[in-house]
């Protein structure tokens, strides 16, 4: 391993807006539902979704935005929660779930075996009354490999009570605007309402995470496990060793491995290794850089061995796996 020109890709000292970028939080699909009592919609899992809704996307994470009135959701076949207007309830792993006008009722569920009609369109459920709940249904795609640790550390529902008026009319105001008026730019623009919209469920998720927490979130919570991720995020190509590690955030070595691998769930060396093929794939599948200055960016010396860790971490050689995600963004929506 060598060490390349720190700064000259990765700038940030942000673990999580780095993970995100890295990970490719990208794409969103939203649609509106509004819903006359009595109303129940069944999502399917996410990951029969994808072709349908977003091609290029390995992972879908599907939440729901309560605009207005109140309703019930939660994973299916286990119990629901009450939602009230402001509420966000989210299913990072894309698992399938179950939102209706009361708490466990199954009448005249919409099953989700179709792509709906993409904002502003609205869908209707339930009964011939007044429709007095609604609320925005939206996916947002990211990758699962080669390294995602930020959804392994996510429990299967995620539920943000009272969402600010003001940022729920800006959410909404835009997210109308942009998909009705149909801009340029307009899906770069919703999928970054779609990001602030997860960003701000991660914050206060992080916020509320109680002591005794393990994970990849837990371990921003404590200060030197956020300086040790921080430096591997931020300087990936860099020779660290533990050594430095440690002496870098004026700790033990055998405190950062400790401390990092109780919280994180892995050592740091190991952790810094599946982060670089995380980078490294982000950099084979938006630059044309060749294979050998990827390796060089993520920290090896020569073509030869980055191609074998590579294909170690994701079961392909870095330039099939290169044709392969071009090929998927070409692909055509089922």
């Amino acid at each position: 391993m060598r060490n390349t020109p720190s700064g000259a890709t990765f700038l940030g000292m942000d673990p999580l807006s780095d993970l995100l970028r890295v990970v490719r939080l990208d794409g969103a699909f939203f649609y509106a539902v509004e819903g006359a009592d009595p109303w129940s919609v069944h999502a399917l899992p996410a990951r029969e979704l994808p072709p349908r809704i977003m091609p290029n996307a390995e992972h879908l994470i599907s939440y729901h935005i309560l605009t207005s009135g109140h309703c019930y959701g939660g994973l299916f076949g286990e119990e629901q929660i009450e939602l009230t207007a402001g509420d966000v309830i989210v299913f990072p792993h894309g698992d399938e779930h179950v939102m209706s006008s009361a708490r466990g009722l199954r009448v005249g569920m919409d099953i989700h075996d179709a792509a709906p009609t993409p904002y502003p369109n609205t869908v209707s459920i339930g009964g011939a009354g007044p429709r007095t709940t609604s609320f925005v249904c939206g996916f947002l795609g990211c990758d699962l490999r080669p390294f995602n640790p930020l959804l392994a550390a996510l429990p299967r529902r995620m539920h943000v009570r009272g969402m600010s008026s003001a940022w729920l009319a800006h959410f909404t105001r835009h997210l109308a605007d942009e998909a009705r008026l149909g801009r340029a730019g307009a899906s770069a623009v919703l999928t970054r309402l779609a990001e602030l919209m997860f960003i701000e469920v991660l914050r206060r998720y992080l916020e509320e995470l109680g002591p005794g927490h393990t994970g990849w979130l837990a371990g921003l919570r404590d200060e030197m496990v956020s300086r040790v991720l921080a430096l591997l995020h931020s300087r990936p190509g860099d020779p660290w060793t533990l050594e430095s590690l440690a002496h870098a955030v004026a700790s033990s070595r055998s405190n950062v491995a400790k401390r990092f691998t109780e919280l994180v769930g892995q050592p740091p060396m190991h952790y810094l290794t599946q982060w670089r093929m995380q980078v490294a794939a982000n950099l084979l599948t938006r630059s044309g850089a060749k294979v050998a200055a990827v390796g060089g960016e993520v920290g090896y010396d020569s073509e030869a061995a980055f191609s074998r860790a590579f294909k170690k971490a994701t079961g392909v050689a870095p330039g099939a796996w290169r044709a392969s995600r071009r090929a998927a963004a070409h692909a055509s929506p089922a």
